[in-house]
């Protein structure tokens, strides 16, 4: 029983997978979707994965021979490539799209992914059938906009057959359309044509041989000598795929080798033509698609494998089943990150257990991790609550050319999205109030701008004029400004300012109106002490008598007296002039010392006003008219030194009706403003060069192709390269960091290090990952 099935058993399950083939027949349940399809309505199928839905639309396109054109859109590249072999075998006119390829785009039906089918769909070219085989991709992170944005938009003419086994709210999609404009019905089918049984694998009672130790060896062994075969085994990742698959086929005993043709064994190279000779063989994205479609499938479909051991990343794009399903561990890695296995995507593998027209029963193996049939349960679909920025900009592009407002344009179509929430942008209170003396277009510029006030300072001559930025400004420049009505002002010396805070504060509310001029005295500040306290060293002095205008300066020690005639210079001095030795006779003092102290200190803006020599010492009294202070200054070309100031409102928001309005709305950054700052839209909406070349790729790979073009010693023929870094993510980088390389710096250069969910991670698009350029660089060198 180990070694798989006898010609006997093999050449009765052909007979019947070919009786199969043959019967055209459709349930009940699917007469009555393709009669929802010739009444001219949209239909929503769920039915369990394996029950026939497929054959709703071979039905209906009466063998590929419909009227107009249909379009099957598939999930991924590998089914694509199935149903264009599998309906060009029965003699259809099939064409294929899916981005890497592109065939017979004329044929009446095409196979493709549907984000080769995405802008199509959105500018209005619609064919007469779009089929979405899994749509329940609308809720995936990565790929869910390009679903749902296709479905929202496509045009009236296109009827919709939307395919899938796993979602929970079908309904929801029904009101969806209809709330859209269409006429959509829901067909639900809940019997799997191969009905399931748990089988509990530690508790099959078989004696193995000693040889077989693997765990997952053991519970494939015990299956098979049970007649639970063949098995289809579901791994995190693809070196564990490999691995399990090389343990299995290495230890169970193998007395029916599998002869492969040459052909097989070059598409498969030699490596999985050694596992499949033992009738063991793995399957995932990284296997060739002739090794993967032309090999393993279709001996997996002919019965002719034990276990095959594909992994979890793939299960929707798997194309076959098998009689027993088990699944090896809760959770496989996603860019990354270790990810719990959801409940549709367990759903989604067990729905591969059970073979139809083959097996009366499917099986599920539950091991240890205790992975059973209740933890399979269909999925609520709700969408990832992103924003498609490049399907809006596309049609903002186009809705400015027509003449159109762009912005509101992208809200018509956001209100269409699968959504009980509405998804803004934040454009939608400024559409609605267009006419604003501000002009801003976005909700979260204008809320902005009605909660920043103006700040006014009170100049020299009594006006009051908008807050500057402080600037170091000469003393003898600057003044202090004293409303003549402000009481409790101090005055004379203004030392006790420090203690006035709270009274120049309650002036902010209690001046009088913008337009009237407010009396004020002006009082240069070299007349007060406080703007001085920090400015030079030594004491404060009055260099011009004790009158209350006179000015203050610093008195600086230069030398002590000793005796009538000696003088002992001041360690600074002498540093300061360079003189030999501590003493000097007082006519040398003033002969030589002097002149050259007093240069000096001109030279560093202190000029000397006079020396004054007393029995003890000698002073330097020096003015501080050069020094500067970093004040506002006003529009006269004089400084302020803590001015008078209040606060109001921008003045266009005081002629405006709509300041209220402004004041409740977020201040978020919402889409519409991201798009300004990263200039891909200009005021009113209309997308930019830059924009236009986001428009032309997902996520935000558009960002760095656009910043990668602006930068002028970017070469283009080094960028062609590093363009396989997009979507690399940790694929490649090794121990290297992978952040590394010249897009990431020039994405940094224009952006920042912002992050912005799904587009930018640390200024970089998310799925960057640096290595891909050497791989496919080596690869363009030596195909």
């Amino acid at each position: 029983m180990l070694g798989g099935m006898n010609e006997d058993q093999s050449a009765m399950g052909t007979a019947l997978r070919s009786g199969f083939q043959s019967v055209t027949l459709p349930d009940l349940w699917q007469q009555e979707a393709i009669r929802g399809l010739r009444d001219g309505l949209d239909v929503v199928v769920q039915a369990p994965t394996g029950s026939g839905k497929t054959l709703i639309f071979e039905l209906w396109s009466n063998g590929g021979k419909c009227r107009g054109q249909a379009i099957y859109t598939v999930p991924t590249r590998a089914l694509a490539n199935d149903k264009l072999a599998e309906w060009r075998a029965r003699g259809w006119n099939v064409g294929i799209a899916t981005g890497d390829l592109a065939d017979n785009l004329s044929a009446p039906v095409i196979v493709a992914t549907l984000e080769t089918q995405k802008n199509r769909l959105i500018q209005g070219d619609g064919p007469t059938l779009l089929v979405v085989d899994e749509y329940q991709m609308i809720g995936d992170d990565t790929r869910g906009l390009n679903y749902e944005l296709a479905i929202a938009l496509a045009p009236p003419k296109t009827q919709l057959l939307l395919l899938s086994g796993s979602v929970s709210n079908p309904r929801h999609i029904v009101q969806w359309l209809n709330r859209l404009g269409r006429k959509a019905c829901l067909i639900e089918h809940h019997e799997r044509a191969v009905p399931l049984e748990e089988v509990f694998a530690h508790d099959l009672k078989v004696r193995l041989p000693k040889q077989i130790r693997g765990h997952w060896s053991r519970l494939c062994a015990k299956a098979l000598v049970e007649n639970l075969g063949p098995i289809l085994l579901f791994a995190p990742r693809r070196q564990q795929a490999e691995i399990l698959a090389a343990e299995i086929a290495r230890e169970l005993p193998n007395p029916t080798p599998l002869t492969l043709t040459d052909d097989q064994r070059r598409l498969v190279g030699e490596p999985l033509a050694r596992l499949l000779k033992t009738r063991v063989a793995f399957h995932h994205s990284g296997l060739s698609y002739g090794a993967r479609a032309g090999v393993v499938e279709p001996l997996a479909k002919a019965g002719q494998l034990r276990v095959v051991v594909a992994t979890m990343g793939l299960a929707a794009g798997i194309n076959f089943s098998l009689r027993s399903v088990s699944i090896t561990a809760a959770s496989y890695k996603r860019d990354g990150i270790e990810v719990p296995i959801r409940s549709d995507e367990i759903l989604q593998m067990f729905g591969r257990a059970g073979r139809r027209g083959i097996d009366d029963i499917g099986y599920v193996l539950v091991d240890s991790n205790e992975m059973r049939m209740h933890n399979a349960q269909a999925g609520l679909l709700t969408r990832n609550g992103m924003v498609d920025w490049s399907a809006l900009l596309t049609l903002m592009h186009a809705a400015a050319e027509q003449g159109r407002d762009p912005f509101l344009e992208a809200v018509q179509v956001q209100a269409r999205l699968f959504t009980t929430k509405p998804i803004f942008l934040g454009v939608e209170s400024a559409l609605q109030n267009p006419n604003t003396p501000c002009g801003l277009n976005t909700d979260a510029e204008r809320a902005r701008h009605v909660r920043k006030s103006v700040r006014l300072m009170l100049n020299s001559v009594g006006e009051w004029e908008p807050y500057t930025k402080p600037v170091p400004t000469p003393l003898s420049m600057i003044v202090w400004v004293e409303p003549v009505s402000f009481s409790e002002a101090p005055k004379g010396n203004l030392s006790s300012m420090e203690d006035q805070g709270d009274q120049l504060s309650t002036f902010k509310s209690a001046t009088p109106p913008l337009s009237t001029p407010t009396p004020v005295r002006v009082r240069p500040a070299l007349t007060m002490t406080q703007p001085l306290e920090k400015i030079g060293t030594g004491g404060l002095v009055k260099l011009d008598g004790s009158a209350a205008t006179s000015r203050w300066g610093r008195s600086m020690t230069v030398a002590e007296r000793i005796g009538t005639d000696q003088v002992q210079l001041n360690k600074w001095v002498r540093r300061l002039t360079q003189w030999n030795g501590r003493h000097a006779t007082l006519e040398a003092w003033h002969s030589g010392i002097a002149p050259v102290v007093a240069g000096k200190l001109a030279d560093q803006g202190f000029p000397v006003v006079r020396f004054e020599i007393f029995p003890q010492q000698i002073t330097a009294l020096v003015s501080l008219d050069q020094q500067t202070l970093s004040v506002p200054v006003d529009s006269q070309g004089v400084g302020l030194w803590h001015p008078p100031t209040r606060e109001i409102p921008q003045p266009d928001c005081l002629v405006c009706p709509l300041t209220d309005t402004c004041r409740q709305l977020p201040t978020a950054t919402g889409t519409a403003l991201l798009w300004r700052r990263l200039g891909l839209v200009d005021a009113r909406g209309v997308p930019t060069q830059r924009g236009r070349v986001v428009s032309f790729f997902s996520a935000g790979d558009g960002l760095a192709v656009a910043a990668a073009l602006e930068a002028e010693d970017y070469p283009l023929e080094e960028l062609i390269y590093d363009i396989a870094n997009l979507d690399a993510g940790f694929r490649f980088c090794g121990d290297e960091n992978r952040w590394d390389g010249r897009l990431p710096e020039v994405c940094r250069a224009q952006y920042g290090f912002q992050s912005i969910p799904g587009y930018l991670e640390n200024g970089v698009p998310p799925k960057y990952g640096h290595g891909a350029q050497d791989v496919v660089y080596q690869v363009q060198r030596d195909p």
